[in-house]
């Protein structure tokens, strides 16, 4: 089974989405802030990581520099960041820092963020 780290701090959507990857058959382990989520990354060694930029303790951006460091054990993991900001600044920045794809939040319902996760892993939608 595919293991998820999903780095969100808004206990709502940890839930709801949590609940969603699990019901399309993940295992999902949840950081509620960037140092937990960066930590976690390395111990837990996920297939995917879904990314808040917004985060307490440490930004999303900078756990993506931190994830992508050359010489990590986490810089093959793909990462997908999940966020409501909309800047193109913002996208082109986490692009650069090696996010594979980038959603706004406001703009997916869960089942389009399924479908990113399961193309993002390579597998075939059920």
């Amino acid at each position: 089974m595919k293991k998820i780290l999903f780095v969100e701090d808004e206990p709502g959507l940890q839930v709801t989405l949590g609940a969603a990857l699990k019901d399309a058959g993940y295992t999902v382990v949840i950081a509620g802030n960037g140092e937990d989520g960066l930590r976690m990354a390395g111990e837990e060694k996920p297939d995917l990581i879904l990314l808040d930029l917004i985060l307490p303790k440490k930004s999303g951006f900078d756990v993506l520099t931190a994830l992508k460091t050359e010489g990590a054990s986490t810089t093959h993991i793909p990462v997908i960041v999940l966020t409501n900001l909309e800047g193109v600044v913002d996208i082109d920045r986490a692009i650069s820092l090696g996010a594979t794809t980038y959603l706004v939040k406001a703009n997916y319902e869960l089942a389009d963020v399924i479908a990113k996760v399961r193309q993002t892993i390579g597998e075939a939608g059920t």
